[in-house]
């Protein structure tokens, strides 16, 4: 059995020029008015069907739950820096001195930058997982107390009575049957 390939848009158009160069001979020939309508149909069927594709594509739920993941990491990626930049970086320049490399140079390379950039990136990392920590610790305190709500409440303690009778139970499962 042949596998049949799908035309792409450009196959068709080239179909339909030769259609048309054909029509331009034989101006009056119904079949071939019948097959450039038929391929103009086709390729009106492609369009649409690329259209749908991508409009499937783009509106699908993981490219806009994507798009506002980027969204919200730029803006969490700004409060990180604002962070680093406000906060930590002021109290590591207390503890030990400003940290600035950005004036270290060799002539015209300024590798200061550079370690600047890959210390400040230490530092963003760091908080970022410390803040990581912080939410996956309370997230585990909220899973806990819904466990604790979705339990059963524990059996009611057993009466004098029931006490016994179950004492009794097991001395009877413990005596073996004479022989």
């Amino acid at each position: 059995m042949e596998e049949t390939k799908e035309q792409t848009h450009e196959e068709i158009k080239e179909e339909l020029e030769k259609v048309e160069a054909q029509l331009d001979k034989k101006p009056d020939c119904p079949k071939l008015r019948e097959k450039a309508k038929a391929i103009r149909e086709k390729m009106k069927a492609k369009s649409k069907a690329a259209g749908a594709d991508f409009r499937k594509f783009a509106f699908k739920g993981n490219i806009i739950d994507l798009a506002i993941a980027v969204i919200i990491g730029t803006a969490f990626g700004k409060i990180v820096s604002s962070l680093v930049a406000n906060v930590i970086m002021p109290a590591i320049g207390m503890l030990i001195g400003d940290v600035d490399f950005t004036n270290l140079a060799v002539g015209q390379i300024t590798y200061g930058v550079f370690i600047q950039a890959v210390f400040e990136f230490f530092l963003i990392a760091f908080s970022i997982y410390l803040i990581f920590k912080v939410v996956m610790f309370f997230r585990g305190l909220l899973e806990k107390r819904r466990k604790a709500k979705d339990l059963p409440p524990p059996p009611p303690a057993l009466t004098k009575t029931e006490e016994l009778l179950t004492e009794i139970k097991e001395l009877l499962a413990q005596k073996k049957p004479p022989q």
